[in-house]
């Protein structure tokens, strides 16, 4: 087969390739017309340039995983002086040991640590460790939760075939058998999570959820009552803090919400853009995966040829010391505060009813007229109308995910790249008015 660089002596486009190489010209999840599909070169800070040459604010900073902005120097300064001792050993190393033991002292619930290279496999390795040291088979999460690209972790997250809760629904998982093996409560009704733990809790292993739900703050007391909940039926509580971790606080959702899990899986902002991941929790429950408990009972197999190299151990490592600087979290509060009210007037000068989703560094936009609290109210919302503005902001050289996902900030977006995002929402809203009276 001929390499689609150039066709009967014409050269052929970066996006023309990528569109014959990958499935939608995507690597998953982006959903962007053909015309629109950016091939990205390089970025810095809060900004990536595509092959054309062109200039984009970038408002997914890497599915929120360059927290600390593209190429940020001290990440890059830590990495590569590790890279130059070596790039991975497959074992235990010093820059692992000092990464594990930071977490230990910064994570609430992390008493053992084990390293991963994504947010899917610390999930899934979450779930299996509740599951091989319960003994119970079935788990619980929250419908229209994403945790990672494992079955479980989609299950009940597209509702392509909704189903009466707690029964759940296997659309886009491709694992029919999830439907006996994963249960699915309301995000924010802690009565009927409670009712469904209630009538099954004997055969549930995990609760899992994300301490903020997509883009969805939790109501005062869920949190809480989850926890004493879990507790009472033996069920291992499991946060995904995967987007929550270091990005709220430097204890992740643990310490901004007051409520500490059994497990948690940590990838994104760790890494700075590195691929690391990580999960923790308990020492009784971690024990699971001891080796010298093999083959068992009560025993996961876990391991990673590329968790905690040094490389990306020494990236998050850097991450962490920025983290870690006086007013780091005030300034990622600030932004995400500014980001919303920006969105809010835009909206409103739109005439525009819509409701401002998100905290921290973290917005989202729903064309709802009343409050989203679930998934539910969140399917209610005008969806169409949403990716109508994600698709016109990508023809304004903004970077973003068009599938109604979350906006990220980072520590590279100051007050001037907010506001010029605020003004380029404004040029869309009026655009995309345009167009759906014509």
């Amino acid at each position: 087969m001929k390499r689609p660089g150039s066709v009967a002596g014409f050269s052929v486009s970066w996006r023309e390739r990528a569109l014959a190489a990958f499935p939608a010209g995507s690597n998953g999840e982006f959903g962007m017309p053909p015309e629109l599909v950016p091939v990205i070169e390089r970025g810095s800070g809060c900004r990536v340039w595509d092959t054309e040459g062109a200039e984009w604010l970038d408002m997914t900073m890497a599915w929120g995983s360059a927290l600390v902005g593209h190429a940020n120097p001290l990440v890059l300064e830590a990495a590569t002086r590790a890279a130059a001792e070596g790039f991975n050993y497959a074992a235990v190393n010093r820059r692992s040991v000092e990464l594990a033991e930071r977490l230990q002292s910064i994570c609430p619930c992390a008493e053992r640590v084990r390293f991963v290279t994504s947010g899917t496999e610390a999930t899934m390795m979450c779930l299996r460790v509740a599951r091989a040291a319960t003994g119970r088979k079935k788990v619980m999460k929250f419908e229209g939760a994403y945790h990672g690209q494992h079955p479980v972790g989609v299950t009940s997250m597209l509702n392509g075939r909704p189903s009466a809760m707690p029964a759940s629904d296997p659309s886009g998982a491709g694992a029919p058998w999830v439907e006996t093996d994963v249960l699915v409560a309301p995000f924010n009704d802690l009565e009927t999570t409670t009712r469904f733990i209630d009538e099954l809790g004997s055969d549930i292993a995990a609760v899992i959820v994300e301490p903020f739900h997509r883009c969805i703050s939790p109501v005062p007391g869920f949190l809480q009552g989850l926890r004493e909940l879990t507790r009472r039926h033996g069920i291992a509580l499991v946060f995904d803090e995967v987007v929550t971790g270091f990005r709220f606080a430097l204890g992740g959702a643990q310490e901004y919400y007051g409520v500490v899990p059994d497990l948690a899986a940590y990838g994104k902002a760790l890494g700075g853009g590195f691929s690391i991941a990580a999960y923790a929790g308990n020492a009784s429950l971690m024990d699971t995966v001891n080796e010298h408990r093999l083959p068992g009972p009560n025993y996961a197999w876990s391991a990673s040829t590329t968790g905690g190299n040094p490389v990306a151990s020494a990236a998050a490592m850097a991450v962490l010391d920025v983290f870690s600087k006086p007013g780091v979290y005030p300034s990622l509060h600030e932004s995400g505060r500014k980001l919303r009210s920006v969105l809010a007037e835009a909206l409103t000068a739109a005439g525009e009813q819509a409701q401002i989703l998100g905290d921290g560094p973290i917005a989202q936009i729903a064309f709802s007229k009343t409050a989203v609290t679930d998934q539910k109210s969140w399917l209610a919302s005008d969806r169409s109308r949403g990716r109508a503005l994600m698709l016109e902001l990508l023809r304004r050289r903004v970077f973003l995910n068009p599938m109604g996902t979350k906006l990220y900030l980072s520590l590279a977006h100051h007050d001037a790249a907010i506001h010029e995002f605020g003004s380029r929402v404004t040029d869309a809203l009026k655009a995309t008015a345009a167009s759906r009276r014509l």
